[in-house]
C-alpha cells in the first residue's frame, strides 16, 4: 500500500475541519490521493485530486483551500438544483467515459447514454460553468427533447469548442496533447472532422488515446519504440486521473476507431 505524505495528510486534515459541519460525508483513498465530498441528500459527490492541490497548497498554504471548499460548495449546490434543459441548447455537451460506468445515479435515475465503442460510452451533461449535470430520462422527458435531438445539440456544441496541441516529438514519433481544460477534453475524440483532419496530415500510423476526462492524446507513430511510449503514457494518465476512461488506444482507419492493446516492451527512458 502507498504511503500518504505528510503534504496530503495536513491538506486531507483541514478540509475535513472545513466540510465537518456540512451535511456533506467525505471519503479519502489512500491509493489515489484522492478526496471526495458527497452529498447525502443526493448521493452526488465531488472527487478532488490532491495532488493537484499540492503545489498550489506549497506555495500559499491555507489560501489555497478556501476557494477550492467554496468551489466544492457551490458544484454540489447545484447539483440539487431542477436544471432545464429548454432554453439551454448551447450548454449541453458529451462526454466521454468507460464502458463500464454506472448507467444511473442519486435515486436511482437512469442517465442518458450512446455506444461508442468496445471501450467507451457517451454520456451527455448540462454545463454549469463550475461543474456540469449528467442529463438523465426525466430531463430529457422534461424538455420534450428526443435522444437524437439531445445528442445532435452535443455534438454541434463540442465542435464549437477550440482545440488547442502541444506537440512532443520522442524517438522520430509525434505525440500531440490537447491542451483546453474545460471539462470535456476527452469528448475530442467524438470530433469526427478533428479525427479525418489530424488522419489526413498523419505521416505514420495514426492512433488516440484518451486515457481520462481531461486528457486525449494523439500519436501519429513511426516505428515500434513509440507504441511502447504511447503505452506507458497511457497508463500513466490513466492511472492519475480524476475520471479515468481507458488505458487502450485506438487506431483510426477509414473513419472508425478499433482499441488496440499494446504490450510495451520496455520503459522508455527519453
Amino acid at each position: 500500500m502507498r504511503r500518504m505524505s505528510q503534504k496530503s495528510f495536513e491538506i486531507k486534515r483541514k478540509l475535513d475541519q472545513a466540510f465537518e459541519e456540512t451535511p456533506y460525508q467525505t471519503q479519502f483513498d489512500r491509493e489515489t490521493d484522492q478526496y471526495r465530498v458527497v452529498d447525502q441528500e443526493t448521493n452526488q459527490g465531488v472527487t478532488i485530486h490532491l495532488t493537484k492541490v499540492m503545489e498550489k497548497y506549497e506555495k500559499v498554504g491555507d489560501e489555497a483551500l478556501a476557494p477550492l471548499v467554496e468551489k466544492v460548495t457551490q458544484s454540489l449546490n447545484e447539483l440539487k438544483t431542477n436544471h432545464q434543459l429548454a432554453g439551454n441548447e448551447n450548454r449541453v455537451f458529451p462526454v466521454i467515459r468507460a464502458e463500464s460506468f454506472t448507467t444511473t445515479h442519486g435515486s436511482d435515475k437512469q442517465l442518458i447514454s450512446t455506444p461508442h465503442t468496445a471501450e467507451t460510452t457517451i454520456f451527455y451533461a448540462l454545463d454549469l460553468e463550475t461543474s456540469y449535470q449528467l442529463i438523465d430520462e426525466a430531463m430529457l422527458q422534461e424538455s420534450g427533447w428526443t435522444k437524437q435531438k439531445l445528442h445532435d445539440y452535443a455534438m454541434v456544441n463540442l465542435k464549437a469548442l477550440p482545440i488547442d496541441l502541444n506537440k512532443q516529438t520522442v524517438a522520430g514519433n509525434d505525440f500531440y496533447f490537447v491542451k483546453n481544460q474545460d471539462g470535456y477534453t476527452a469528448s475530442r475524440i467524438l470530433h469526427e472532422d478533428f479525427l479525418s483532419d489530424q488522419k489526413a496530415h498523419a505521416t505514420g500510423e495514426l492512433t488516440f488515446c484518451a486515457p481520462h476526462q481531461d486528457a486525449f492524446i494523439v500519436a501519429d507513430i513511426h516505428n515500434p519504440k513509440g507504441y511502447d511510449i504511447l503505452q506507458q503514457m497511457a497508463m500513466q494518465f490513466f492511472s492519475e486521473g480524476q475520471v479515468p476512461i481507458t488505458a487502450l488506444s485506438f487506431l483510426y482507419e477509414d473513419d472508425t476507431l478499433t482499441p488496440i492493446f499494446i504490450m510495451a516492451k520496455k520503459k522508455p527512458t527519453d
